[in-house]
């Protein structure tokens, strides 16, 4: 097998990683555990196959340079401007202390001080994927809390790429550390500045040129190339990291219109080949090593699970904002992950940190990253603990003008899952009605143009995620799913039905197939939008032909039922068609309104006598904005009543002269 050992290498990393996967969330841990265990799995301290660390870490800086490309992507000056005062000086104040806590206790060990430094900030910055996946889940990405959560993140995201810059100047050699840094840093501020000014107006020219090729392969081709490129360029050309090149890339694609193309086309790869980066890190974890050493494992532990989130809950109570912010806060930075890898990988590959070192840091961010959904679910009972002193609590809550939307605190809402063309239909007449809703959509901009409006809303997959759980289903009107993706409507409408067995639930589907599946998972009216349009030209045929507008309509109704099914097949439809048939034939509807003069006013059905003396039915009488359908023998007629009377034409004559001879 050695003319496919790179294939090799690769099948047997992913296989491992997807059943790793596969076992962490049936134990309802993140996958990133599963991957991470993959690699110990096959990694050189643990018996049966072993994998190529080289190749394997070779194809993981590809990894590295797409992890870092979306991180770009989705960085928003603007998200961390509006929560400038908190996000900022609090993620400087958390990083230095956490660090200097590592330092401090790695110092006790006696490691150098390099090796501490490296320790101290890799467990200072807490993973973006991870934060993100959790304020997802729980409902909190668009709140307040989570924007200051996330603005805290790009902050360390910046710092990050700083400090992969300062390890390169460490491992150029040569020269003093301080021409060897100037120079590094002096390269990388060229870098900066061709990126901002050349490549910010290049980059989304070349994108838009590309959309208009017609040519998805070209396009997808094009995104790899400028992720790839650019970040080569900057460690051939610049000596920068390749994270810092790819990073810049993103952020160049980032402000341009098809930005959300950009990152929907790079997601299969970034998460292919970030698989094989986690797989990677944990091939590097010597499980020995941890346990003959689980003491120091526990301590870096707690120094990430509850030292560095006391830290950040702590500055974040002192500022102008709820206290609830501060909680999510710490729950949200209460691990690390991918950035701690680069840092630590960085660091081995320069001799500043060892195998074991490393190891010690991968121990950490398995354990956090296990125990952060925990921190998550704390939140509310520490929120219930420190209201039980009013004192402290009014000091510690300053809610200022913020206030969440989460539809936990909706009632008699209606939830609306995607805001397309279909979605802004159904949102404005929901306006109009003055009924309340909240929208889930997992497109910043639509979410942004909805919070200008007032309109309650959650940023988020609600078939990828736990954010269902966060809409207040049990407490809603309706549920209505109008993404065009049968998978995904077919998903939130299984998942809704478990939350709220008794919710209505109205879905869209694009097949016949569509249709029978999601009412099959639960939804009580589906609309076939292809097959709703043949089905509006038939009724609208039959009413011209002039059959009666009310058994049309349950004919129609009865289609639906059916699913769409085009064959008329069913006994109901049958029926329907034949009573059609049947008025076809030459039944005849008619309507008569009751003047304020007339003799019929105050009388009842039976006393006037209408079916007696001409054979015609009354089928309905409408009274102001009512409709009352057959109306009974001792119904009273009154005065301005619209009486609908049903026969064959000599019926309906003598019934017409028999009503009007009686208004005088």
């Amino acid at each position: 097998m050695e003319e496919f050992h790179l294939l090799t290498n690769i099948t047997v990393a992913l296989l491992a990683a997807f059943l790793g996967g596969v076992v962490a969330r049936r134990l309802g841990l993140p996958t990133i555990v599963g991957y991470l265990v993959a690699g110990i799995a096959i990694g050189p301290f643990t018996p049966g196959f072993v994998g190529d660390v080289a190749a394997i870490s070779e194809l993981a800086e590809i990894g590295i340079i797409f992890l870092m490309f979306g991180v770009g992507l989705h960085f928003s000056l603007r998200d961390l401007w509006v929560v400038r005062d908190i996000a900022l000086p609090g993620a400087v104040v958390q990083m230095t202390v956490a660090t200097a806590l590592g330092v401090g206790l790695t110092q006790l060990w006696g490691w150098s001080l390099q090796a501490s430094l490296i320790l101290g900030l890799a467990i200072s910055i807490a993973s973006t994927v991870v934060l993100l996946r959790g304020l997802e889940d729980k409902g909190l990405l668009n709140t307040i809390h989570g924007r200051v959560a996330v603005g805290w993140l790009v902050v360390e995201d910046i710092a990050t790429v700083i400090i992969l810059v300062v390890l390169r100047a460490f491992g150029e050699g040569g020269g003093s550390l301080l021409e060897t840094g100037l120079l590094t840093f002096a390269k990388a501020g060229i870098f900066v500045a061709l990126m901002l000014f050349v490549g910010a107006r290049f980059v989304p020219w070349l994108f838009a040129r590309m959309s208009f090729m017609e040519s998805r392969e070209l396009f997808i081709l094009t995104v790899i190339v400028v992720a790839l490129g650019t970040a080569f360029a900057a460690a051939e050309f610049f000596g920068v990291s390749l994270a810092l090149g790819a990073f810049l890339a993103g952020v160049t694609v980032s402000e341009s219109t098809t930005s959300y193309q950009v990152g929907a086309d790079i997601l299969p790869f970034r998460e292919v080949f970030s698989i094989l980066f986690f797989v990677s890190v944990g091939m590097l974890v010597n499980p020995m090593y941890l346990v003959t050493n689980a003491g120091q494992v526990l301590a870096v532990t707690a120094l990430i699970v509850l030292a560095k989130p006391l830290i950040a809950a702590l500055i974040a109570f002192v500022r102008p904002y709820p206290a609830r912010t501060a909680l999510v806060v710490g729950a949200g930075l209460s691990q690390i992950g991918e950035f701690s890898f680069l840092l630590g990988s960085a660091a081995v590959a320069l001799h500043l940190l060892d195998g074991n070192q490393y190891s010690l840091i991968l121990a950490g961010a398995v354990a956090s990253i296990v125990v952060n959904p925990l921190m998550f679910r704390a939140i509310a009972p520490m929120e219930k603990w420190l209201k039980r002193n009013p004192s402290l609590w009014a000091r510690l809550d300053h809610q200022g003008v913020y206030a969440t939307l989460s539809g936990e605190h909706f009632h008699h809402h209606v939830v609306v899952v995607g805001y397309g063309r279909v979605g802004h239909h159904v949102v404005d007449v929901l306006e109009y009605l003055d009924i309340p809703r909240l929208v889930i959509d997992a497109e910043a901009t639509r979410v942004a143009a909805l919070e200008k409006m007032g309109v309650a809303t959650l940023f988020g997959d609600a078939a990828n995620s736990e954010i269902l759980k966060h809409a207040g289903l049990q407490h809603a009107r309706a549920l209505v799913v109008t993404v065009p993706d049968e998978a995904t409507a077919e998903v939130v409408v299984g998942s809704a039905r478990k939350i709220a067995p008794n919710l209505p639930i109205i879905a869209r589907a694009g097949t016949q197939k569509g249709v029978v599946r999601l009412s099959e998972l639960g939804a009580r009216d589906v609309v076939h939008p292809e097959l709703e349009g043949g089905l509006e030209i038939v009724r609208h045929t039959l009413l011209r032909l002039g059959l009666p507008p009310i058994q049309v309509q349950t004919y129609t109704d009865i289609v639906r039922r059916d699913h769409y099914d085009a064959e008329i097949s069913t006994p109901d439809e049958f029926n329907l068609l034949e009573q059609l048939l049947h008025a076809f034939r030459g039944m005849e509807i008619v309507w008569h309104e009751i003047a304020p003069s007339s003799s019929l006013t105050n009388r009842t059905v039976a006393d006037v006598g209408i079916r007696d003396q001409t054979g015609a039915a009354v089928i309905a009488v409408k009274r102001d904005d009512e409709i009352i359908a057959n109306p009974k023998s001792a119904f009273q007629f009154q005065a301005n009543d619209v009486i609908g009377i049903l026969g064959d034409a000599n019926q309906v004559i003598a019934a017409k002269k028999f009503l009007q001879e009686r208004e005088h």
